[in-house]
């Protein structure tokens, strides 16, 4: 599939030190190794609907690690997906009475214009589901040769043949390894606390012939009026969400790679039984490290399709505001917390814009350096992306004030860093 065009990074004088980063599993910030080689898997959107800026958030918070690896002399390797078939796409089609490719190719293509607005650097490989289940397929053929995956037969009118991942099976089969995947190694949560976000977050824990109500599906059988795909031996039928990332991962990345990243939502039971799939295909982890962002809200309420409280980047670039601006407007908040889109917020990021472009005009000689220098440094603390914006605003204060001559080196050294380390053109 197609990504989007990044633009080019500057390269900047020096490099970023080691970086820091919250790594869920471990409840506490590690140092990601400086191996020289980096890698980092961001699950994609379901495309039904429009960049929301629940979206913008969480790619504008890997876009940061991408660019702070990228400044520290890394190379990186960025794999995407794109969920694109799955009941949600399919159930808005049938309600708007589009066909669900276009409705997918038509929110894929305005996604990735959202990206390039925003000035996110696009994946070295941008895949979606429906290419990759010619490599899915034989993925769940082998975990049912090894005893991990099972067939339900069919009730209630549905037909036979839906396969499952045996949970159980699988943690039991890998338990003997020190780094080995047991049912919620990732998420930390409890059973009762698993079962409840499992039934919110597209699991079917009350499924008829279900050896383990969280047990999550890999192949759905083909239904009639639904799309499905040649499937070898399992039949016709379509992947289940999971085991996409999973397969696409693994074909595309180191195993373990450096960092799988995504949305506090993902955290389970997405990123939990991608894990298990990855080990019970592998042997060895998914990734080294795991990372989320903070979900944003609308008043106070947390922004979703299903709620329909939606601020749209599309939105915003259609009434002419500037896509500099919208990105600082999420960068005014460390990517890992929970906040909400208000309109003050959005004005407090187009003054800051407006001063940091007033600034560049008069940059002091000899300023540029420590700037950089104090980016690189809250940036490599866990991407404190506000520490990073506060340091600028001290820059642009002193510049303003001092009225003296202008350095065209310094403004040019300050353009790049902001635009290299912060994706924010001035």
């Amino acid at each position: 599939m197609k990504s989007w065009i990044s633009r080019p990074v500057p390269q900047l004088p020096g490099s970023m030190p080691a970086l820091r980063l919250f790594d869920t599993v471990k409840g506490a910030v590690v140092t990601l190794e400086a191996t020289g080689q980096q890698s980092m898997y961001v699950c994609g959107i379901t495309p039904y609907d429009a960049t929301h800026m629940g979206h913008a958030a969480s790619y504008v918070a890997f876009d940061l690690l991408n660019r702070a690896w990228r400044d520290g002399r890394q190379q990186v390797a960025y794999v995407q997906n794109v969920t694109d078939v799955d009941d949600p796409l399919l159930e808005r089609a049938t309600a708007t009475g589009v066909d669900w490719r276009e409705l997918a190719a038509s929110q894929i293509t305005l996604f990735r214009t959202d990206m390039e607005a925003l000035n996110v650097l696009a994946p070295d490989h941008y895949v979606g589901a429906v290419e990759a289940v010619p490599m899915i397929v034989p993925a769940i053929e082998q975990l049912l040769l090894r005893g991990l995956a099972y067939r339900v037969a069919g009730s209630d009118g549905e037909p036979d043949g839906d396969v499952y991942y045996d949970v159980e099976a699988a943690g039991k089969h890998s338990a003997a390894a020190p780094d080995a995947w047991t049912l919620g190694a990732v998420s930390g949560l409890s059973d009762a606390e698993m079962l409840e976000l499992f039934a919110e977050r597209g699991g079917d824990p009350g499924r008829a012939g279900k050896r383990q109500a969280l047990d999550p599906l890999l192949w759905r059988v083909a239904r009639q009026g639904e799309p499905s795909w040649p499937g070898g031996g399992l039949g016709e039928g379509r992947p289940g969400w999971h085991i996409e990332c999973t397969v696409i991962a693994q074909k595309y990345l180191p195993a373990p790679f450096t960092v799988q990243g995504g949305g506090s939502d993902l955290i389970f039971p997405h990123h939990e039984m991608g894990a298990g799939h990855a080990y019970s295909l592998a042997g060895v982890p998914l990734a080294r490290h795991f990372a989320h962002a903070g979900m944003v809200g609308l008043d106070g309420e947390k922004m979703s399709k299903s709620k329909g409280n939606l601020v749209l980047v599309s939105r915003l670039r259609a009434a002419g505001e500037d896509p500099a601006a919208i990105r600082l407007a999420i960068l005014a908040h460390h990517y890992r917390t929970d906040w909400s889109w208000t309109d003050a917020g959005f004005a407090e990021a187009k003054d800051r814009l407006r001063s940091w472009r007033a600034a560049l005009a008069v940059t002091p000689a000899g300023s540029a350096a420590p700037l950089v220098a104090r980016l690189r440094a809250e940036l490599c603390n866990d991407l404190d992306a506000p520490g990073a914006l506060a340091s600028v605003d001290g820059w642009a204060r002193a510049a303003l004030d001092a009225g003296g001559p202008a350095s065209a080196a310094d403004a040019a050294l300050v353009s790049d860093a902001v635009d290299a380390i912060l994706g924010v053109e001035l």
